[in-house]
């Protein structure tokens, strides 16, 4: 593995380091961003080395807080990957990458995809940062419902119903049948023998173990030395061997995300079962927005986006949310769980939407405590099945910068409704579609009344909730796009994931690569 190429690295201080990520993040459209202690591990080190080998990204070395990654200029890169020893990778660490990622520029809006690197040991993390075939995900299970109807075929159990099994085939067929109350077994015979693409969990957790059933008595899946098992209702234990490279959702679980220590449910996640991209509460768990979003934009859409597109989709979502009924909310400070520090005031539009001060408190909550792990322009995508898209999602754009974004509905007057609706907070979540290339200041030609947010690298358009199944709902702005900052040779190794130097069409509902 060939060492840091020093010529790229600037190390630091927090004083001077907001001068050099001016300059770095001129250079390329991706960042690593890396503690000095880290960058100097022998091992370690070599997880910011293969970073750069696959994808010529520049680095960042820091001493201090990661705040001090302020303030970045216009020039931003396209990724920022901060690549962080488990030890490094506290509650304190995820709120504040994730807060730091709404401030590179003066708007209230992430400016990058963005992941924390990190896993069990230096190898395990390493491996993550050397994965260079994509991921389209085919096959999918999970410990909850989850809307098969999306996906090419897979199998979920109940955690409400005990010994409930839904199954879809290949061909579409769905078949559900009753198996034992205690799914331990069967989950863990899933994960070895089936060995999803995806896996998705909710439910009772913490950073030790995960409780199977949420309604009723049912085994754990427990962790050891970085290592899963299962350990069922008698007391059997049960190893899990799954190394295909996956994605990992536990969209309703407590604490799945919050590494504590280098051996724990998530670190063993990625180091004993073959993850590569999840994301994960670093806390308990009780509003859910931030989590069971991901499965309307990313299982619900499926081909649309990648893992990385969906998490910053929905966390777009909830800060539009927030934004619009709860404005004062939107940049407000919260304490070391997440909570807010004053009372919440309730706005007459939020009234009128049938809000409350506790679903401020909660989407206060859920902004900066789920954590994305692994490399954010890794692609991991769910197989695309246009037949069950509900509307069609398209953007085009011109040399002369005229910007159009289409909805155009596919299911009647049920094209905007959820078409699951497992869970907390689902369905109604707006439409985004992220620009191939940044723009300056937008001007709205058509579809105001839609109250589209335009940043400079998306556009995002609030769901009205109500279909007319016959209209089109269209956006279309002026804005110019800002000049290129890293040449083609300095982009990722599949720019047509993202397609940074494309100005044209684009059906934001394509292929999977």
């Amino acid at each position: 593995m060939p060492a840091i190429k020093t010529s790229r690295v600037r190390v630091v201080s927090a004083v001077a380091l907001s001068v050099a990520l001016r300059l770095v993040a001129a250079a390329g459209d991706y960042l690593v961003v890396v503690s000095e202690t880290t960058a100097a591990d022998g091992e370690w080190r070599h997880v910011v080395a293969a970073l750069e080998k696959k994808y010529g990204a520049d680095v960042v070395r820091h001493q201090g807080p990661v705040e001090s990654l302020l303030p970045f200029n216009r020039s931003l890169p396209r990724f920022v990957c901060f690549v962080a020893r488990p030890e490094e990778v506290t509650r304190e660490f995820v709120m504040r990458v994730n807060r730091l990622m709404r401030r590179l520029d003066d708007d209230p809006w992430p400016d990058a995809f963005y992941g924390i690197l990190t896993g069990y040991d230096a190898a395990n993390a390493r491996r993550i940062a050397e994965q260079q075939e994509p991921l389209t995900v085919r096959r999918v299970a999970a410990g909850t419902e989850v809307s098969l109807a999306h996906c090419e075929e897979g199998v979920w159990f109940c955690e409400l119903k005990a010994g409930r099994i839904v199954r879809q085939a290949k061909d579409g067929n769905s078949l559900e049948s009753q198996g034992p109350a205690d799914s331990t077994a069967g989950l863990v015979q899933t994960l070895n023998e089936y060995r999803p693409d995806l896996f998705v969990t909710s439910g009772h957790a913490t950073e030790r173990d995960w409780m199977i059933g949420f309604t009723y008595r049912n085994g754990y899946f427990r962790h050891q030395a970085g290592k899963l098992y299962g350990e069922d209702t008698q007391g059997r234990r049960l190893p899990i061997e799954s190394p295909n490279p996956k994605i990992y959702l536990p969209v309703g679980n407590c604490l799945m995300g919050h590494i504590d220590q280098p051996d724990c449910m998530a670190t063993s996640w990625m180091n004993g079962a073959g993850v590569h991209q999840m994301i994960g509460y670093t806390v308990p768990t009780w509003y859910g927005y931030a989590g069971w979003g991901m499965l309307d934009y990313f299982v619900e859409q499926p081909g649309r986006f990648t893992l990385a597109e969906a998490f910053l989709a929905n966390q777009l979502a909830l800060l539009q949310r927030l934004q619009t009924y709860f404005p004062e909310l939107l940049t407000a400070e919260v304490d070391d769980a997440g909570n807010a520090r004053g009372p919440v005031r309730v706005t007459e539009t939020a009234r009128a939407a049938g809000l409350r001060a506790q679903d401020g408190r909660g989407l206060l909550f859920d902004r900066d405590v789920v954590a994305f792990y692994g490399d954010p322009a890794w692609v991991a995508r769910m197989a695309s099945r246009p037949a069950s898209l509900a509307w069609e999602q398209f953007y085009e754009a011109t040399p002369e910068g005229l910007h159009t974004l289409e909805i155009r509905p596919r299911r009647g007057r049920d094209s905007f409704r959820p078409p699951n609706t497992n869970g907390s907070q689902r369905g109604g979540r707006p439409f985004v579609q992220f620009l191939p290339q940044r723009v300056g200041p937008a001007t709205v030609l058509e579809g105001a009344e839609w109250q589209p947010v335009i940043a400079d690298n998306f556009i995002l358009v609030p769901n009205p909730g109500v279909c007319e199944p016959d209209r089109t709902y269209r956006v279309r702005f002026r804005a110019e796009v800002l000049p290129e900052t890293g040449g083609a040779s300095r982009r990722p190794s599949r720019p047509e994931v993202f397609r940074p130097e494309a100005v044209g069409r684009e059906f934001n509902n394509r292929e999977s690569p």
